[in-house]
């Protein structure tokens, strides 16, 4: 029998790697390996997670997807001890096994600073940055009494707590005071009794040693460089490394079966979220281009985004597809549903059949009207992550500028968000809704009036949902992990191009745009008014050179009117001209707004046209 060994040798070659991602329903295994001089996906198996009663083990439950792995492929992966590591002389085993995990929740944390929109905001970038869901944040100025902020604190047992504030030579005397209210409520953390509470003080250095006083004795305080070291400056790296430290060490080690599991492996096991987010930023590196991301769950919507040196993540916890089905409508309200449904359905009706999806959270669209309707609450869900990823996406708060005559107008003193849709080169959709839509236009439709992308954009989803299992590998192999990525995770739906405007009052039907395509030899020319849509089909891994013409009210990137000549790629959709506007223009009367509805969808080839034709009655 094969001796375990749990060690990593970064110059060894890496011919084949197994990964998991123990999510909190489903663990899900890969096995990719070296094909000729690429690395391909290979097979995938997936099983039921065992984290919790009757099996308590979570180690049964990537053993079960490692097993379907073994009879797909015919070969043994498995023994007493784990996996299999490295490859054997007679082909068992595999070169390296890695995991991620979100199961037991997750790793949920609560954030602590001085000033709710500085410190405790940065520290709050750290935390979701690290995958960390952020239960609650803490601030000497957030409004809540003493005693609120301590019964708040012992009602929630976060897992950690990331306390910040003050930059490096500031006053001591507030995050003092934040300490000592960690210190009143003696918080006990989620999993293990007998142990410490983890704290990471990541604040004014000169504080360190009252924080020690103050919470030494109590808790498991760790102390890393500070996140606001001056203010014009934010450094979440440490705190970011510190909180996957302390993941392994207290979360994983005290959850059923993560002992035996992190002996398997070799790198540390990352939360699941933080690994989708080292996979977006090593794709937006490989490919050059800004990239979003977003992971459209059950219960919550995580959205990411990378724009140059700027990497951020936010969740939204309450904005899910089944569970949280019912804050959608909430947050979002029945009329912004209404407007993407192209029939006449009552306002009682819809609520039904979005409470019934929240009881019976397993159920799919049977009909094609179930279909519509969840596909334009997940345009709401999507919208409503994404607003709140901007409101979080901002520069740093509390830095004087130097403010132009055009500012003095602005009332916001809030940072400015650094997403730029013009700038966007890629958006990326996961989760049920979008990778398992019947067809693939839904999901480019869905992620085009979600997100609303200006000027060129490529739009691809996640296949099976592998990017945690490529995010940690991307920390060993980056190459490996992009090359599966690009070839079998990423699923091209094709580029976008949609100009800014109008700027000024243009009717539908009004002149908007005139592409022309040089394609292969062939020269193609639309033209595409304003408020219709346009699909070319120009096929997955395919480029097309194009002169892209805006009418004088419409901008593509170079200006009102002025031309736009670049290369665009195709997909399994095509290439989308999207001419309705920037924001989206729906007309406001009910019949109109359906008859466009239908005229749209009837052009992205989305639902059986003769359906479509019977709903608005055409």
């Amino acid at each position: 029998m094969q001796e375990h060994t749990n060690a990593f040798e970064p110059d060894r070659e890496i011919n084949s790697v197994l990964a998991t991602d123990c999510g909190s329903t489903t663990t899900k295994a890969i096995l990719i390996e070296k094909v000729g001089d690429e690395y391909r996906l290979v097979v995938r198996g997936e099983a039921p997670t065992t984290v919790e009663a009757p099996f308590e083990d979570v180690t049964m439950g990537a053993r079960n997807a490692i097993r379907e792995i073994e009879e797909l492929t015919g070969r043994k992966f498995l023994n007493d001890q784990g996996v299999i590591t490295p490859t054997q002389p007679d082909g068992t085993g595999v070169d390296i096994y890695m995991s991620t995990s979100s199961a037991g929740g997750g790793l949920q944390m609560m954030v602590a600073g001085v000033v709710k929109t500085m410190t405790a905001e940065s520290a709050a970038r750290a935390a979701l940055g690290a995958g960390a869901i952020v239960m609650d944040v803490i601030s000497v100025d957030d409004g809540r009494k003493s005693h609120e902020k301590i019964q708040r604190i012992r009602h929630l047992r976060p897992d950690m707590i990331l306390l910040s504030g003050g930059i490096d030579g500031g006053t001591i005397t507030h995050v003092a005071e934040i300490g000592e209210l960690i210190s009143a409520a003696e918080p006990k953390p989620r999993l293990g009794i007998g142990y410490r509470l983890p704290i990471i003080y990541a604040g004014n250095k000169h504080a360190r040693k009252h924080i020690s006083n103050i919470l030494g004795e109590k808790t498991d305080l760790r102390i890393v460089d500070n996140l606001r070291p001056v203010l014009e400056m934010e450094l979440l790296g440490p705190a970011r490394e510190e909180i996957h430290n302390l993941f392994m060490e207290h979360v994983m080690a005290q959850a059923p079966g993560y002992n035996k599991l992190m002996e398997w492996t070799p790198i540390p096991i990352m939360p699941t979220p933080g690994a989708v987010g080292a996979c977006m930023q090593t794709a937006s590196s490989e490919y050059d281009m800004s990239v979003i991301g977003v992971d459209a769950g059950g219960a919550t919507t995580d959205v990411f985004s990378v724009f140059g040196e700027f990497f951020n993540r936010t969740v939204s916890a309450n904005l899910g597809m089944s569970y949280s089905i019912c804050n959608v409508l909430l947050e979002a309200g029945v009329s912004n549903i209404l407007r993407w449904i192209p029939f006449s359905i009552e306002e009682g009706a819809l609520r039904n059949r979005i409470r019934n999806k929240m009881i019976r959270p397993t159920t799919i669209p049977q009909t094609l009207d179930e279909l519509i309707i969840e596909q334009a609450i997940a345009r709401e869900a999507l919208r409503l992550a994404f607003e709140h990823h901007k409101s979080l996406a901002v520069g740093l708060r509390g830095i004087h500028r130097q403010r132009t005559i055009g500012d003095t107008f602005e009332q916001s003193g809030s940072g400015e968000t650094y997403i730029d849709m013009a700038e966007l080169g890629m958006l990326i959709g996961s989760g049920g809704v979008l990778s398992h839509a019947p067809r693939r236009a839904q999901a480019a439709m869905m992620l085009l009036d979600a997100f609303q992308p200006e000027s060129k954009t490529m739009l691809a989803v996640d296949s099976i949902f592998m990017m945690p299992q490529l995010g940690i590998l991307a920390s060993i192999h980056p190459k490996a992990s992009m090359q599966v990525f690009d070839r079998d995770c990423l699923v091209k739906l094709g580029s976008s191009i949609a100009p800014v405007g109008p700027n000024g009052s243009v009717k539908f039907g009004e002149p908007c745009l005139k592409v022309t395509f040089d394609f292969e030899g062939e020269t193609i020319e639309e033209s595409v008014p304003f408020g219709s849509l346009k699909l070319v089909p120009i096929p997955e891994n395919k480029t097309t050179e194009v002169v892209i013409h805006p009418a004088r009210h419409f901008d593509v990137g170079r200006g009102y009117g002025h031309d736009l000549e670049t290369t665009v790629n195709g997909g399994v959709v095509g290439v989308i001209i999207d001419c309705r506007g920037r924001p989206v223009a729906l007309p406001e009367d009910v019949q109109e707004r359906n008859l466009k509805l239908v005229e749209w969808f009837i052009a992205m080839n989305m639902y059986p046209e003769e359906s479509l034709r019977k709903y608005a009655q055409i």
